[in-house]
């Protein structure tokens, strides 16, 4: 019998491979479901792949890969009902009820299609040659690590090493002082992903990322200019650290001084260290808003089923597990997903742990190691911020619904800029995309200010008197405030008047050029005190069931106005007489394209020799100074004809076809930025462009959505206009269904609920648990989700 078995192997054992470092070996999970060796069909291991497969699920894998050899793990659970089982040398659990469990294991191979079954204790039967080999890949398969045990090690505090600059890093003693918020890059208008350079004090912008968000560079040419090595990034400073890159060392880096070199430019981390003590003795609403948010003390009543089921936390894992409940109640979600399933299952790559339309539905760790992959926040173990983590996944979801239905459209919508030079009073209108409406807290506005500065005068006088603070007092706050305070104008820093030639004062309006299916509201609770510790503000917020935004429509150019000139602030020379160092590759990389020489080397110049496609993108957007070169093209401008190739085979390498390139390059004036935007935006247009020919001559649509009427009653669609992004847009008349909640000081800390409205019942998902709601907390939360009401 056992040589009969082992001649069923002998045809495969060159698919049967030995785990090496670096394979991952999923022996816990299912690829595909919830399914593990505890399930009731057991899990099924490709001895190849080492993919881990539910026993509906395996067929699959066996059809679309031939793989036929595969470890069928089954764990049997057992309750101890003697004092001596305790003793055996089985595996032992503790269940949440306090009874005590054995876990045996079971371990066979299967031979697909015919379902061949060998225990592994009956392999050592086999042939010498087959069971040596099948013996020592079994045992590497049982005894490797978690497949996440990489990944967790590879995260951002693990990995990371010590600068070797740290040490030795001499600061300039120059007088810099960092304020608490406020920050903007010296070079341009930036004023997110800012670093402080720790020699100089210099605030600069970081890389551009794919998504459009980062900087232009600044921080990196400014170490290519000076050599000064390290930056940190402004907004990660904490009581415990902060996050530190070496340019010179190209990689993020451990400072054990940062203290000291934030201390040299006005950063104090140790007292922030003891205001968050201080915090954490003595502000007692923190107390309370773990009880009320949670509905501490009711007794909730447990649902169960689908739609009210709940997601584990895999520690500090809770930002991503209410914000995937929160959408999962959505149908366009559903629908695109769940609805979906077979067909994503049936398409799904070879390695299905690496796909995010499979992930996106099933176990959150593997998802988690999926959608963090690469990001320096979230592939750690920290608590992270709901908002950031949400817009994230806007970003992937963007990103991987090429030619399919694009479930985070509901959030998109457009918001119109509108600029007024106060010299002048002229204007200037434009639109951005936008994914969620951020209210600030004007806590001036509070109903109990009174209140309030009694507090304050009490809490001064205890803590001049050693005695303890009187009982807190949180901040009320009418939303109709916080809504008013959105609306308000507010300045332009360093505001460049094309009128004037010049910098004026300037202000700037937003309002809703569309109104999305769903509404995202975020209340700005978390901001830096005067002495950089990060707060989170104690409010309470009046949030309505019913929002009404019809009043902050906009109205584009009114009669009357009149626009701002359409030109760019002129070029500011350096002082620095040294002749510049040029990329000449990046010059010749141009010229190829039929750009003048001069141009070229401009273009590299202003861009820090950040590459062509930085340069190029310099050439398009000052192709009408007089100062350069016409391009030595056949036509009067290079928009005027087929798309660079060079941008065509840098967008065709990622994957995308060529007539779709070519037609999101003409769709926003050949910038590789937005074209690669334009096409994750129109997947819809992939099948309309290729009956449009490759060479045609059709001059290209503007992108910039400026100075156009955006107020319509339909929706804005490829359609109506091919650049602009798809947004569905409607009456600006909502109803509450979720928001998220958020405990404790920071975002860094603490805990997240959510509760959704279904079936008009209000439901508390907190983790694995789900309850019907008592008392939702609406007026404590961190962001609304608001849906539109159907037209009456």
């Amino acid at each position: 019998m056992a040589t009969d078995l082992g001649e069923l192997l002998v045809p495969y054992m060159p698919t049967i491979r030995v785990p090496r470092t670096g394979d991952r070996v999923f022996k816990s999970e299912c690829a595909f479901s919830y399914d593990s060796p505890e399930s009731e069909g057991g899990l099924y291991v490709c001895l190849n792949s080492f993919l881990g497969f539910g026993r509906e699920h395996v067929e699959r894998h066996y059809r679309k890969t031939g793989q036929s050899v595969y470890m069928h793990l089954k764990r049997h659970v057992k309750e101890v009902r003697s004092v001596a089982k305790l003793f055996s040398n089985l595996e032992l659990n503790r269940d949440f009820n306090g009874g005590d469990y054995e876990y045996e294991d079971e371990a066979k191979l299967v031979i697909f299609p015919d379902h061949f079954e060998i225990p592994l204790p009956n392999i050592e039967e086999l042939p010498a040659l087959v069971s040596e080999s099948v013996t020592i890949a079994c045992d590497a398969i049982l005894n490797a690590p978690s497949p996440y045990k990489k990944q967790e090690s590879d995260s951002w505090e693990e990995e990371i090493q010590v600068s070797k600059h740290a040490r030795s890093l001499t600061q300039q003693e120059n007088g810099v002082r960092i304020p608490p918020s406020g920050w903007k890059c010296a070079k341009c208008e930036m004023r997110e992903n800012l670093w402080l350079n720790l020699t100089d004090g210099s605030v600069l912008c970081g890389k551009w990322f794919f998504d459009g968000s980062g900087g232009n560079g600044h921080a990196l040419e400014h170490y290519k200019k000076t050599n000064f090595p390290l930056a940190v990034k402004l907004d990660t400073v904490t009581p415990d650290g902060a996050d530190v890159y070496s340019f010179d060392e190209e990689e993020a880096v451990l400072d054990p001084h940062i203290s000291e070199h934030l201390l040299h430019f006005g950063i104090d981390m140790l007292q922030m260290q003891r205001n968050g003590h201080h915090t954490d003795n003595h502000v007692q609403p923190r107390v309370s808003d773990w009880e009320v948010i949670q509905e501490a003390g009711l007794k909730l009543k447990p649902v169960y089923g689908s739609g009210y089921t709940g997601i584990k936390n895999l520690a500090n894992s809770c930002y991503l597990s209410t914000t995937m409940q929160v959408l999962f109640s959505i149908p366009e979600f559903q629908r695109a997903y769940v609805g979906n399933l077979q067909r994503i299952f049936d398409y799904s790559p070879l390695d299905p742990t690496q796909d995010f339309n499979t992930q996106i539905g099933i176990s959150p760790k593997m998802f988690k190691a999926l959608v963090s992959k690469g990001h320096p926040e979230f592939s750690s173990n920290r608590q992270q911020d709901a908002h950031e983590f949400l817009l994230h996944l806007i970003n992937l979801v963007e990103r991987n619904s090429s030619g399919s239905e694009n479930p985070s459209d509901v959030f998109r919508f457009l918001v119109e800029e509108r600029v007024q030079c106060c010299q002048t009073q002229k204007v200037r209108y434009t639109q951005r995309v936008d994914y969620l409406m951020q209210l600030p807290v004007p806590l001036e506005a509070a109903s109990n200010r009174e209140e309030l500065i009694a507090y304050e005068s009490k809490r001064k006088e205890a803590e001049e008197n050693m005695r303890p603070p009187p009982e807190p007092v949180r901040a009320r706050i009418p939303f109709t405030a916080c809504l008013q305070a959105f609306t308000e104008p507010e300045n332009v820093p360093d505001f460049w008047s094309s009128a004037l030639q010049a910098k004026s004062a300037g202000v700037k309006t937003s309002r809703f050029a569309s109104f999305p299916e769903y509404m995202v509201v975020q209340i700005k609770k978390f901001t830096f005190g005067v002495d950089w510790v990060p707060k989170k503000l104690d409010v309470s917020i009046d949030v309505p069931d019913f929002l009404d935004l019809n009043r902050l429509r906009a109205t584009g150019l009114q009669a009357g106005e009149e626009e701002l000139p359409d030109l760019t602030p002129p070029i500011v020379i350096p002082e620095d007489t040294r002749a510049p160092e040029i990329d000449e590759s990046s010059v010749m990389q141009l010229a190829e394209m039929g750009f003048p020489l001069e141009a070229c080397r401009k273009a590299v110049y202003y861009t820090g020799n950040m590459g062509a496609e930085m340069a190029f993108n310099w050439i398009i957007a000052h192709m009408e100074e007089p100062d350069l070169p016409s391009p030595s093209l056949p036509t009067t401008s290079a928009l005027d004809n087929q798309p660079p190739e060079e941008s065509i085979s840098i967008l065709t390498s990622m994957g995308f076809p060529r007539h779709h390139t070519i037609q999101a390059l003409k769709a926003t004036n050949n910038n590789l930025e937005r074209a690669l935007d334009w096409i994750f935006t129109h997947p819809d247009c992939e099948e309309e462009s290729e009956a449009m020919s490759d060479t045609a001559d059709t001059e290209p649509n503007d992108n910039s959505f400026s100075n156009g009427n955006a107020h319509s009653d339909s929706s804005l669609s490829p359609d109506q206009d091919l650049s602009s992004p798809r947004v569905r847009d409607g009456p600006g008349r909502y109803e509450l269904f979720a928001f998220i909640s958020h405990m404790g000081a920071s975002t860094m800390s603490g805990h997240y609920v959510c509760h959704i409205k279904k079936e008009g019942r209000w439901l508390i998902y907190n983790d694995h648990k789900v309850c019907l709601s008592e008392r939702p907390p609406k007026d404590l939360g961190y962001m609304y989700f608001y849906r539109r009401l159907s037209s009456c």
